[in-house]
């Protein structure tokens, strides 16, 4: 599943580049009539509707050509929304001092979830600060990454 991930964002990387459009990362999720193939977006102005759409026709044409998923799924392009997803090492860098959770692909330090505040990243490691401990948490290990909402 990884792999298929990894050539889904680099072959949609290059269109949505091209449209304006920073690709944060591509999720497929669930099984069957059920997969979701997600899609997050983000631009310095931010996502609207218009925005997802465009980029939804533009991979959706993609898509139909490559044809890279050979089981039935929904495609929805999203904002990043308040829970922005932490992919690549300048995601991190760019929100240190944020709370963020973890999910790792093993166990690291008897734990796969981190739950704290971003202390530094240098793609090798994330610092991750948990109950004032700090964990320094390797990057390939990381499953998925997401800010902690801040409602104001």
């Amino acid at each position: 599943m990884r792999g298929l991930i990894d050539n889904l964002q680099q072959m949609l990387e290059p269109a949505v580049a091209g449209l304006g459009y920073d690709l944060l990362c591509v999720e497929l999720q669930g099984t069957g009539t059920d997969a979701v193939l997600r899609i997050y977006i983000d631009s310095a102005q931010g996502i609207g509707v218009e925005d997802c759409a465009k980029v939804s026709r533009e991979v959706s044409a993609l898509l139909d050509v490559d044809d890279p998923i050979e089981s039935a799924y929904r495609l929805e392009v999203s904002s990043p929304g308040l829970d922005r997803p932490l992919v690549k090492t300048q995601h991190f860098v760019e929100f240190l001092g944020r709370e963020a959770k973890l999910k790792l692909r093993i166990p690291f330090e008897g734990r796969r979830n981190f739950r704290g505040k971003l202390l530094e990243c240098d793609g090798e490691t994330v610092a991750i600060e948990v109950d004032q401990e700090r964990f320094d948490v390797p990057f390939a290990d990381i499953e998925r990454a997401r800010l902690v909402p801040v409602f104001d």
